[in-house]
């Protein structure tokens, strides 16, 4: 009795002359992580089961019945009474028995000129759709909150590095402003993703099309597709659209890894660029003098943990014959996980970036050790004639002698620097400050406070 009872609740029990064993039964189910795609495999089947009504192959009698049940059903899962069972493997057949069990053959009725291979498809397109649209969002917010960050600080002087040693000077709201780049740039990828996720596979059914005649674009319509996959043993069997976002989180998060290093950096005492507000920090069990960043630290090591992931399904792919493998049920856990991680981490960093207190008078202390106007003293000489090479020689003699004394290039009297050139004259103490070298830089794309505030406008009105 109970071996027929388990071979009743299968969909294809009448094939097998024994039930699958409990074990198989575990390691082959995926309900237990797939059934967050409940809302979308009831929003997919809805539209099938209108076109199906549509098109004839279903009685309006039947439409009703299904649309009745999948309402009560959304009722169970939105408060949390829906019964998810193990013996039922997956999402979409939990869902038809209890479609059934609510309205009869009906419920049997709406898996006609379907499969649970575009089926699922489909629910994984919406569901990343979806996804992809809050993501979005919460890029925009992160970035509104590194433009306001910038505009603070357009005038904050600091050391430029390349090398990790001191460059150039800037401004912070120039080096913010770069990492609002990289992230609108990851904006961008993320809406040309879009594009492709926003494909229908369902029509598709198991891999070659369907005997009955479907209306895929109706069903697109409905869904608020923009296409339907034009070949059904693509449909069902790719998932590059999935790759494809997560190589597009995996680079939103190198970002916000890059970002999290300097602010690790800038945090250290003993450099004391920033302070970070003490609801994203915590201490230490044995020092109590420690605050730890602990949200950036903990950024760059989730950026391994999204990297990751984008090679199991590059390599879950990889081997795959068309169409559809039992392989693909490993898709799920890792792109879940991406989305997860990556909506986590944007919504913290917008909220960090507004608690983040720039020390100013230790930026400025720190841009004026390493020679940071070395550049604009050779920039000077080559005005003033001199071919670069000559100048860039020239002061490098001068940066020699103000390491061997201790001294900036601004401490050198006029005399001494004329030493080093005749073409330098009283105006050069001009171009050795660090005001005069950020504000020299006075172009698209350069660090001069009037350029940053011009940059944030422009941004400002793109993002609207």
């Amino acid at each position: 009795m109970t071996a027929q009872l388990s071979k009743k609740s299968e969909a294809w029990s009448a094939r097998f002359s024994e039930p699958v064993s409990d074990l198989v039964k575990r390691y082959t189910a995926s309900v237990f992580f797939d059934k967050r795609l409940a809302l979308f495999d009831i929003e997919g089947s809805l539209a099938h089961a209108e076109m199906l009504c549509a098109t004839g192959i279903i009685n309006q009698a039947d439409h009703a019945e299904i649309q009745r049940g999948m309402t009560q059903i959304r009722a169970e899962i939105d408060a949390g009474r829906f019964e998810w069972l193990l013996d039922l493997e997956d999402v979409h057949l939990n869902i038809e028995k209890r479609l059934t069990e609510l309205v009869g053959d009906a419920g049997k009725r709406l898996h006609t000129g379907r499969s649970r291979n575009d089926q699922v498809a489909t629910d994984i397109r919406l569901y990343l759709r979806s996804a992809i649209d809050d993501i979005t969002v919460l890029l925009r917010a992160f970035r509104l909150a590194l433009l306001d960050l910038a505009e603070q600080h357009a005038d904050t002087i600091m050391p430029g590095f390349t090398h990790m040693q001191v460059a150039q000077p800037i401004t912070f709201g120039h080096h913010m402003l770069a990492y609002v780049e990289m992230f609108s740039r990851d904006a961008e990828r993320m809406a040309d993703c879009r594009k492709r996720v926003n494909r229908l596979p369902l029509g598709a059914a198991a891999l070659a099309g369907t005997t009955f005649p479907i209306d895929r674009e109706r069903v697109a319509k409905t869904l608020g597709f923009d296409d339907v996959c034009r070949n059904s043993l693509d449909a069902v069997s790719d998932r590059d659209f999935a790759i494809e976002f997560c190589a597009a989180a995996a680079l939103v998060m190198t970002h916000v890894s890059r970002m999290s290093e300097e602010l690790v950096i800038w945090m250290s005492p003993r450099v004391g660029f920033i302070d970070i507000a003490d609801r994203f920090c915590t201490g230490s069990s044995i020092m109590p003098q420690k605050k730890n960043p602990d949200v950036p630290e903990l950024a760059r090591g989730k950026t391994g943990r999204v990297n990751g992931h984008l090679i199991s399904l590059l390599t879950l792919m990889k081997g795959q014959p068309l169409a559809y493998n039992k392989d693909n049920q490993e898709d799920k856990e890792p792109l879940f996980d991406t989305v997860d991680t990556l909506t986590d981490t944007l919504r913290i960093f917008a909220d960090m970036a507004t608690g983040i207190t720039v020390k100013a008078d230790a930026m400025r202390a720190a841009a004026l050790q390493g020679y940071a106007t070395a550049t604009d003293l050779a920039d000077y000489l080559v005005k003033k004639g001199l071919p670069f090479r000559d100048a860039h020689e020239a002061v490098a003699r001068t940066v020699r002698t103000c390491v061997d004394r201790g001294c900036d290039l601004g401490d050198l009297s006029l005399e001494e620097l004329r030493g080093f050139s005749a073409l330098i004259e009283a105006d050069v103490f001009d171009v050795l400050t660090l005001e005069g070298s950020v504000a020299a830089r006075d172009h698209i794309g350069g660090t001069a406070p009037n350029q940053v505030r011009a940059a944030i406008a422009r941004i400002r009105t793109q993002l609207g």
